[in-house]
């Protein structure tokens, strides 16, 4: 990945050091374009993809201090962006090995047995799940289902970006806590029935 530096990018770069939000976000705006269009190469949503780069802002935004001394941002930014897009496909691997594990077991249920309705039952675990989660994580959740991204999320419930990214991981992190838990007692319910 190729990122042309910014003419006045090491001005930028002690500005945002200082903790200066409007050279921040002129930086954001600049890089924004090409890191979604890279990572995109590799995960084709558009969802992942804005959440990724969200990622990257907010640990440069967190390591901001150490910006002046870097010889390269573009290098450290293709290499932090990098690390965030191999941990997301990391993920949903590990998500969708594990849904195709879940669904193996739940079919191999004997032919005549009661059948189990997986689809509803994972809904009524995800929505116990969503139910348990403070209100502004639910909140968050919802406004992400509807398909709204990050800075819009912030818009409508007043809160900042950072926040909306918090929440969501804290959200998500007790989620899959709860399926985890509930999905293996869900399967030792199916295959102590065979």
């Amino acid at each position: 990945m190729a990122i042309k530096p910014l003419p006045n990018e090491k001005e930028l770069l002690l500005e945002i050091a200082r903790g200066d939000g409007i050279a921040f976000a002129e930086m954001f705006r600049a890089y924004h374009g090409p890191l979604i269009k890279y990572i995109y190469t590799l995960i084709e949503s558009v969802q992942v993809c804005e959440e990724i780069v969200q990622d990257v802002f907010l640990k440069v935004w967190e390591n901001r201090a150490t910006l002046p001394i870097l010889d390269k941002f573009t290098a450290y930014l293709f290499i932090v962006t990098r690390n965030y897009t191999i941990s997301a496909i990391r993920q949903m691997a590990k998500h969708k090995k594990h849904s195709q594990l879940y669904a193996e077991e739940v079919l191999n249920l004997n032919e005549g047995e009661e059948v189990f309705n997986l689809d509803q039952e994972y809904q009524h675990i995800l929505t116990k799940a969503i139910a348990e989660l403070p209100p502004s994580q639910q909140r968050v959740l919802q406004l992400r289902q509807q398909g709204l991204k990050s800075r819009e999320i912030a818009g409508e419930m007043g809160i900042s970006i950072e926040s909306v990214k918090k929440y969501q991981q804290w959200a998500t992190k007790s989620v899959s806590k709860f399926l985890k838990l509930h999905t293996a007692i869900t399967i030792s319910i199916i295959l102590s029935i065979n």
